[in-house]
């Protein structure tokens, strides 16, 4: 048996000849591009966590004063500091439900809700960042569109305030309400008169 060789110009027969090399796998790329991304993942939820605790620090800080002994002078007491503001103040009062075109039926419950903007930045303001708590314990979320005077959604600048009503469906007793800035930052509350 004889092998013939193919004539310069012609195919070569498959099989026949030198053979290309195998592709090769590319294993470690794709590693890396997953080892890569668990790191960004790490440094994301690092970014979050140091965003979400980034709040002022003087949220919850309270100061006492040392006790006067029976000898000090005034020179020698410490001087009271004025109170701090906090960051956001909420205040909230009963009012009657005003029913809206989107209502049905009558059986809900309103707090007309005033919340200011005493920081430094501003603060985004929504019916959907407001709850009420009644005398019970149980959590009421806000009813979109069913009371006319609804709270307005909007951007306060600091010194601004918003009033509006937060509508709880049923009738209940409202204890206090609190806002939420933004859907995870810092809740407020505020005691409902």
């Amino acid at each position: 048996m004889s092998y013939q060789y193919p004539q310069p110009g012609q195919p070569q027969q498959p099989g026949w000849g030198p053979q290309p090399p195998a592709p090769k796998k590319k294993t470690g790329k794709i590693i890396g591009f997953g080892c890569l991304g668990i790191v960004g993942l790490f440094v994301l939820i690092a970014i979050i966590a140091a965003v979400a605790s980034g709040g002022d620090d003087n949220d919850s800080a309270s100061t006492t004063k040392p006790a006067a002994t029976q000898g000090s002078t005034k020179q020698d007491q410490p001087k009271e500091e004025p109170a701090k503001k906090e960051p956001v103040t909420v205040t909230a009062k009963k009012t009657d439900f005003k029913k809206s075109i989107l209502a049905q039926g009558d059986d809900y419950t309103s707090v007309k809700v005033t919340i200011t903007n005493n920081s430094k930045d501003d603060i985004d303001v929504n019916p959907l960042y407001v709850t009420i708590t009644d005398t019970d314990g149980s959590k009421h979320t806000a009813e979109l569109g069913v009371d006319e005077n609804q709270l307005d959604t909007v951007n306060l600048a600091p010194g601004e305030n918003v009033t509006g009503t937060i509508t709880g469906k049923g009738a209940f007793d409202a204890k206090y309400v609190t806002y939420t800035d933004g859907l995870i930052g810092d809740s407020v509350r505020g005691d409902v008169s």
